[in-house]
């Protein structure tokens, strides 16, 4: 092992939205300004948005410039293997004060052949909702494309597309093609495939403060959008000090550790993994080493960190590729 490991933090890299608000400050002490923040980059390899190293003997290295040194020791060999050195997950917190767009993302085929990109596989875990919260997720039932143009053109798509009620705890998992929108009062977690690429469909007519509207992508989301009905809601067990299953798929697994006191952790060589707290309080013990986390921190662990301690009373989101 050449690198120096250790559990890596990274600096927030914040973005302004029409529908941000301020729970990224009041509730996960981000360190915001702005009164429309909406989303907290985690961590990140997108060009022009790549994480920096916040801690340790590395601050101040980006993610893919550590990667790009030591592809094993970071992603891990399975990783590595299979996406060269590109890191393939983006990680958010997202904070809707107002409804965001209604919008769809392409998959891999669609998003590599018109953006060279990957598609944009995610999932959602809720972890703070206003009373009478929504997300919308898919068509309540089966639609074609000249259905829902002839809703969109009358301005009453929402009538014809899924709107769950939503609260802490809740996961939904979105597969490319799943029109959908995170509802006002929304705080949540997302863990998705490295992309950027989102087709907005609908805006709510709405106009930022120098009267503009925002880009439509109509013509773009047709051939993405999947028109039958979509099962997104996730259920999951809860049990104590144990990885519970949530989300497994190609791009990513996803379990929720509830944790209570201490475990041990010894993990292959195989694939880096990602914590999210998501409650609660945590602390990672590694060669005598202590690190303490809170809500909303996010840390990686580099695959060649595979053998480690964690304690503290939280619930803690485990990310990794398998």
């Amino acid at each position: 092992m050449n690198a120096s490991l250790y559990p890596l933090q990274f600096n927030p890299i914040l973005k302004e939205r029409i529908w941000g608000g301020e729970k990224l400050k009041t509730v996960l002490h981000k360190d915001i300004t702005s009164k429309i923040t909406g989303e907290s980059w985690e961590l990140s390899t997108v060009p022009g948005d790549v994480s920096i190293i916040s801690n340790g003997e590395h601050k101040g290295i980006s993610l893919q410039a550590f990667i790009d040194k030591y592809p094993d020791e970071v992603l891990g060999t399975e990783v590595h293997k299979r996406f060269g050195k590109q890191f393939p997950l983006l990680f958010k917190f997202i904070d809707a004060r107002e409804d965001l767009s209604i919008q769809v993302h392409p998959n891999d085929e669609l998003a590599k052949e018109r953006h060279n990109s990957f598609g944009k596989t995610e999932m959602w875990y809720i972890m703070q909702a206003d009373p009478g919260s929504r997300i919308i997720v898919g068509f309540k039932e089966k639609s074609n494309q000249e259905e829902y143009l002839e809703s969109l053109k009358n301005k009453n798509l929402l009538s014809i597309l899924e709107q769950v009620p939503t609260k802490a705890g809740d996961v939904f998992f979105l597969e490319t093609g799943t029109v959908h929108a995170i509802g006002a009062g929304v705080l949540l977690a997302e863990i998705q495939q490295t992309s950027d690429i989102t087709y907005r469909i609908y805006d709510f007519d709405r106009v930022d403060a120098a009267g503009n509207t925002r880009e439509l992508h109509v013509d773009l989301a047709l051939d993405a959008i999947n028109y039958d009905v979509v099962e997104t809601q996730k259920k999951y067990k809860t049990q104590e000090n144990v990885f519970n299953d949530v989300v497994d798929c190609p791009y990513f697994t996803t379990n929720l550790l509830p944790l209570q006191g201490t475990i041990e952790i010894d993990k292959t060589f195989e694939s880096f993994t990602v914590y999210m707290c998501v409650e609660g309080y945590f602390e990672i013990e590694y060669y005598n080493e202590k690190f303490t986390y809170e809500k909303g921190a996010t840390v990686l662990i580099p695959a060649g960190m595979n053998m480690f301690k964690i304690s503290g009373n939280a619930s803690i989101l485990e990310i990794y590729i398998s």
